[in-house]
């Protein structure tokens, strides 16, 4: 289905509480194929982003605020007046200022694998990618990414897993793909110590081999937000949802089951 440009899926009971899952930068809606099976008691929402898959792209340069903006309209258009917001890597950072955003529209937030503020080294490794990406597209970054997102194990065996996530980063066209990875490099500081804190439920989720949004940076996310909960994942890294998925659904199922009673 698509709104204003925007394609999204809205499965489950319509009388369950809904979920809103957000993918990442260079992904699509597709990669919650791994976590969907395990939320059929809840009412689950899918989109692509703005640039991404099936949505159409940015008219100008977007911001996290016009991300933040998408899910917003998209709600209003399914009349659904509040929802438990579910965010990987870039989506962790929409999921953030949405809830900061929409206060009063967020049940619950879920965290995954996302930024923090950086360090003045891995601001400019990341800095480093986006010109990469400005000058060559997504082909200049992919393979090193798919060294960072997944372990040696599941690179050595699990070559319909590169695959799958090297079509869908490559799908993604220039001009669009570097809009947004500036979000995702630059949008960290729109979202990083509000005035008012979070105070709505909250998991936070993260690799301790996810070199780009690490522990450190979950700690510091989780301590931003009364109460908020915290699970670091041993030997995975940034893609742990696709590569180890129980590892991914147990917790954030468990979770969203408890508080969206």
């Amino acid at each position: 289905m698509i709104f204003n440009g925007t394609t999204y899926d809205l499965t489950g009971l319509e009388d369950a509480p809904v979920v809103v899952l957000i993918h990442g930068l260079g992904l699509t809606r597709a990669v919650w194929q791994w976590l969907l099976p395990d939320l059929k008691k809840f009412r689950v929402l899918t989109y692509d982003l703005i640039g991404h898959g099936e949505t159409a792209p940015p008219a100008g340069d977007p911001t996290l605020k016009n991300l933040s903006d998408q899910l917003a309209h998209l709600l209003d258009h399914l009349q659904i007046d509040k929802a438990a917001i579910v965010g990987f890597s870039l989506g962790g950072m929409i999921a953030r200022r949405f809830a900061q955003d929409y206060r009063d529209r967020t049940t619950a937030l879920v965290v995954l694998h996302s930024a923090h503020k950086r360090t003045e080294k891995q601001q400019g490794a990341i800095l480093f990618r986006v010109e990469q990406a400005r000058e060559h597209g997504p082909e200049a970054t992919v393979e090193l990414a798919l060294q960072r997102w997944y372990t040696e194990a599941a690179q050595a065996s699990r070559p319909d897993l590169m695959d799958l996530t090297r079509a869908w980063v490559l799908a993604n066209k220039r001009e669009v793909y570097v809009k947004l990875y500036r979000i995702l490099a630059h949008g960290v500081d729109e979202i990083v110590g509000p005035q008012t804190p979070l105070t709505v439920p909250t998991l936070v989720l993260t690799g301790d081999e996810d070199t780009g949004n690490g522990p450190e940076m979950s700690i510091a996310i989780a301590e931003e937000i009364p109460r908020a909960r915290l699970v670091i994942l041993k030997g995975l890294r940034h893609m742990a949802l696709a590569e180890a998925p129980q590892a991914v659904n147990r917790p954030v199922v468990d979770f969203l089951t408890e508080v969206l009673r």
